[in-house]
């Protein structure tokens, strides 16, 4: 058996990774309706534990019991806490493997915690009942295990961790005040043993469900933020639980496409690297789409940002007709998409194919402005190269026009326009990739025909 030495377990690390689904399949099914995947491998999740060291820390847990025991001469004793507090709570190292088929297994050792709280309590018979109050602190050891099991609820994936057991190494209590009489120790100890193995337990297990938010918030949100546009984006659901093997946990994703003949296999993904997002082509159409329709996709520029871009960037000399209309007091260029842009992926790169008109007006009557229509393909097969673009532009202009014009602002779209928007600086049709916050992750590792597989050697 495999396992890895840590300071904190791995618990529920792909929960988060849920959401409403029409129905759960099993895995096999559920391949030909995936629009994404997400893959956590092994390697992923002892990182991921590591950086959560100094994010566990035990808040202190409260809670109450009250019981009564009957002894010999001295009738009955009631006794209850309504204080016990756990301190200074750690957790020494932690045993984790991933079983396949199964879920995860996790073996805590060395807990060590601090219990105080003050015990009331009031023994009498027949002749005399007496009350009293006693301050205790008790020094704790404990192992503990737990074994999540992962399953395809009603409406998303839940968690079973009912099994959830504790062994107790050591356990001092000490009674606090001018007496300590031994009977009366003997007579708590059970009663808090039992009241302290309790507390611990659900302290224990709730910070480790906060280490697993965590690490569940991670890995989520940049799935989520991949796949939006501001206030667009799209509903992380599942079509089935979670596969766990024994190198990594993997998340199946329809999202809002409809997708019946999905390419996704789990052999088009290894385990070389921490994270992989595997996405469908069918998956960008709707945020395109929804994109496209909220006006998302325009870039306006004017005054003299908009000179210092021809002068910047071009070193061929600008038309006559272009230089009135730049030089005016008020120029003002207008870009945006005629129709929905379309997106695929192929071995080369992305490809993005949209209908992009342009209108140049300079605010003075007397000069005509300028405006045509460019179907633009930038083919992306570099996403740290934004120089290596191929692009194709047929122009239609409403002004008869001298080739070396319209080979200049095929230039100028080229040379301004492409390069702008693929570094993510504008939002215009052209620049359908940048809406996807490529940023966000380590390292874009592979374009597929059909798919876009992205993947991180190591987490920020």
């Amino acid at each position: 058996m495999d396992k890895c030495l840590m300071t904190l377990p791995v618990l529920l690390l792909f929960l988060g990774l849920v959401g409403i689904s029409r129905s759960c399949l099993n895995p096999v099914s559920a391949y030909r309706f995936t629009g994404a995947v997400c893959r956590l491998t092994y390697s992923a999740a002892v990182v991921l534990n590591e950086k959560t060291s100094k994010v566990i820390q035990a808040d202190p847990g409260c809670s109450s019991m009250n019981s009564e025991k009957s002894i010999l001469f001295a009738g009955k004793v009631k006794y209850g806490h309504t204080n016990l507090e756990i301190h200074n709570l750690s957790i020494g190292r932690s045993e984790f493997e991933l079983k396949q088929g199964k879920g995860i297994e996790i073996a805590i050792s060395k807990v060590s915690a601090v219990s105080k709280g003050t015990i009331q309590y009031e023994n009498g018979s027949w002749l005399v009942n007496v009350g009293h109050s006693v301050d205790f602190e008790i020094e704790s050891h404990i192992d503990l295990g737990i074994n999540p099991k992962l399953y395809c609820g009603k409406e998303n994936v839940a968690a079973d961790t009912s099994v959830c057991y504790l062994t107790i190494h050591k356990l001092n209590l000490l009674l606090l005040g001018d007496k300590e009489p031994g009977w009366l120790k003997r007579l708590f100890t059970d009663f808090i043993t039992f009241t302290v193995k309790l507390v611990i337990k659900s302290q224990i297990c709730k910070e480790i469900n906060n280490v697993a938010n965590i690490l569940v918030d991670f890995i989520q949100e940049r799935a989520e933020q991949f796949l939006s546009d501001g206030d667009i984006s799209m509903n992380i659901g599942v079509t089935s639980a979670p596969v766990i093997t024994s190198q990594y946990i993997e998340s199946y994703h329809k999202l809002q496409s409809v997708i019946n003949a999905s390419v996704f296999h789990p052999s088009q993904l290894t385990e070389d690297r921490m994270l992989y997002f595997w996405i469908s082509d069918e998956v960008f159409n709707p945020l395109i789409t929804a994109s496209h329709q909220d006006g998302r996709f325009v870039l306006n520029i004017s005054g003299l940002e908009l000179t210092e871009f021809f002068e910047v960037y071009l070193s061929t000399e600008m038309p006559e007709f272009l230089n009135q209309l730049l030089s005016s007091e008020e120029p003002f260029l207008r870009v945006w998409c005629v129709s929905v842009p379309q997106l695929w992926t192929t071995p080369l790169g992305i490809s993005v194919r949209a209908l992009a008109a342009v209108k140049l007006t300079s605010g003075a009557e007397d000069i005509p402005g300028l405006s045509f229509e460019t179907v633009s393909q930038p083919n992306i097969c570099h996403f740290h190269d934004l120089n290596n673009i191929i692009a194709s532009f047929l122009f239609s202009f409403a002004l008869q026009m001298v080739e070396a014009h319209i080979e200049y602002l095929k230039g100028a779209v080229e040379k301004i326009g492409v390069p702008k928007v693929i570094s993510g600086e504008f939002y215009i049709p052209l620049g359908i990739p940048c809406i996807f916050n490529m940023g966000e992750l380590g390292n874009i590792e592979q374009i597929h025909s059909r798919r876009l597989l992205l993947s991180t050697k190591e987490f920020p």
